[in-house]
């Protein structure tokens, strides 16, 4: 008999947090990537941080745990798992290690979004490399221009094969540094109708990462999400086959795009502020001295500790509840059932709130703990350099602004890289 708690994944923070409202396959999942989580994921994830390189292991572990193939459309095998699935699940990573999370962030959005603009006679083939091969996806689109939404410098020339001749660099490149594939976007400067409409020239090439003229250069060295290794990659040379074009002109980008990711990386904060105060409570519990005038003998009795403990929980599940609310907005979206705007405010209300409550709860575990947590050994940073470094994706107050504005004036916010 099947006991029911392999069934089910464990709590976030006791039972402080909502049901995540997700089906009983789904919980399943969960369960088993809880369990990958728990062996090979969270115990590497102070090291990988350290190392500041790609997580080799945890990754490998991301594949036997399954969870890479729950976003194939059922229509091609896969499980088709929702977008209130992914949230869930890049919450979970995100508790255990944040950079892991971003990692299969990055796979989950490509893979459901290469089934909506790919050439329909493509779709078998993809399916096949996830579902089969148990292929990673790596991005490649951010370049080094003075503004973040410069035209891409990475040119794609049509060769007589049918291919094209890749030329460029790229930043940012999070997943691509061991990926099994890398989702290289370019400029095609010969596509049709590029002179009235530019985005007619860019597509997507699924390049498989051992293609001669691809340089990684490890050179990532930053404050927080060490371990995403998204550090520049230079393409020199790259020929590409014609079957590697996996998107038709006109349909790539997805309008909301931007969408998806923000929800992303609300969810990864989200995890990082329930890391947090996971690790604070056995070590308030168990190492920090009560302060005198609470007249207690555990700090945990302390009603301050007790009430900004509440206070940084109750933030975290507000945002928790926003964040998994827009997966399903995310689906009803694609469905046609909703409109861009009704998925872009609440997705913006998602990030700021899952964005402050992230910040704060990585922050506020050391006034918790008090001053014997600072210590380097205990590595307690590693929660608000990684909330710190993700919040700056996608600026809050812009959130704020957009948000805002929609409210006073009902303004829509058009498509764009961030919006």
């Amino acid at each position: 008999m099947t006991n029911p708690a392999d069934t089910m994944p464990q709590p976030l923070l006791r039972k402080a947090f909502p049901p995540n409202g997700l089906s009983a396959r789904e919980n399943e999942a969960l369960a088993v990537l809880d369990r990958f989580i728990e062996s090979d994921i969270a115990p590497a994830a102070a090291s990988h941080d350290e190392k500041g390189r790609y997580p080799t292991s945890s990754v490998a572990a991301l594949k036997r745990s399954g969870v890479l193939k729950t976003s194939v459309p059922a229509a091609f095998g896969g499980p088709g798992f929702s977008s209130r699935f992914s949230l869930e699940a890049q919450v979970r990573l995100g508790i255990a290690d944040s950079a892991v999370a971003q990692i299969f962030k990055i796979h989950d959005e490509l893979t459901r979004e290469v089934f909506v603009y790919s050439p329909p006679q493509v779709r078998p083939a993809l399916a096949n490399k996830v579902l089969d091969e148990n292929a990673i996806f790596g991005l490649a689109v951010a370049e080094a221009g003075r503004k973040v939404d410069d035209p891409l410098t990475t040119l794609a020339v049509p060769q007589p094969d049918g291919g094209f001749l890749i030329d460029g660099q790229k930043i940012y490149t999070t997943g691509a540094a061991e990926a099994d594939y890398i989702v290289l976007w370019a400029f095609n400067p010969q596509a049709e109708g590029i002179a009235t409409d530019p985005l007619l020239g860019v597509q997507a090439n699924l390049v498989p990462a051992n293609t001669p003229g691809i340089t990684i250069h490890r050179d990532w060295n930053a404050l927080g999400q060490r371990a995403t290794d998204s550090g520049a990659v230079t393409f020199t040379g790259l020929r590409t086959k014609p079957d590697w074009n996996i998107s038709v002109a006109g349909q790539a980008p997805l309008p909301h795009a931007s969408l998806r990711y923000q929800a992303g990386f609300a969810a990864v904060l989200v995890g990082l502020g329930i890391g947090a105060l996971r690790a604070a409570v056995p070590f308030v519990t168990g190492k920090s001295r009560p302060w005198p005038s609470a007249g207690v003998d555990n700090a945990a009795d302390d009603p301050f500790v007790r009430r900004l403990m509440g206070e940084l929980t109750a933030d975290l599940a507000a945002a928790y509840a926003l964040t998994l609310a827009t997966g399903d907005l995310l689906d009803a979206h694609e469905r046609g059932e909703i409109d861009r705007t009704a998925l872009a405010a609440p997705t913006y209300a998602a990030k700021a709130a899952a964005s402050r409550a992230g910040v704060r709860a990585t922050s506020e575990i050391f006034a918790l703990m008090g001053t014997r947590s600072v210590a380097r050994s205990t590595g307690f940073d590693r929660f608000w350099r990684n909330a710190r470094t993700i919040s700056l994706h996608d600026p809050v107050d812009w959130k704020h602004a957009e948000l805002g504005q929609h409210v006073l004036t009902g303004w829509d916010p058009p498509p764009g890289i961030y919006q």
